[in-house]
């Protein structure tokens, strides 16, 4: 993360809350249900060459989908939601810092 606050906004709209004990300007902690994510300050990160992404699966994608759309979470451009051949269905996120994030649900 380039920017601690900008990023525990971002995921604060998508439901995670902070769960740093301690608050460390260089380090963040977010959780969402059984979703953990730690985020470090890197402040000469260029998110145009940024390759980080993480994979988060959910047992009710279409309802995941559906609120992100309702809340006005931009879904990005190539991961609509759809069944994949490898038998997930999934789509994709990109936070402030380019990370993308590919939330999937097995059939």
């Amino acid at each position: 993360m380039r920017d601690k606050f900008v990023t525990k906004k971002f995921y604060g709209t998508l439901g995670f809350q902070d769960i740093g004990t301690f608050d460390y300007n260089d380090y963040l902690l977010v959780k969402k249900d059984d979703v953990e994510l730690h985020f470090f300050k890197f402040i000469d990160l260029d998110p145009k060459e940024n390759y980080g992404q993480a994979y988060i699966r959910t047992d009710d994608i279409d309802h995941l989908y559906r609120s992100f759309l309702n809340d006005e979470v931009p879904i990005h451009s190539s991961g609509k939601l759809e069944q994949k051949p490898w038998g997930t269905k999934e789509f994709s996120i990109l936070d402030p810092d380019n990370n993308l994030l590919t939330f999937g649900q097995s059939n």
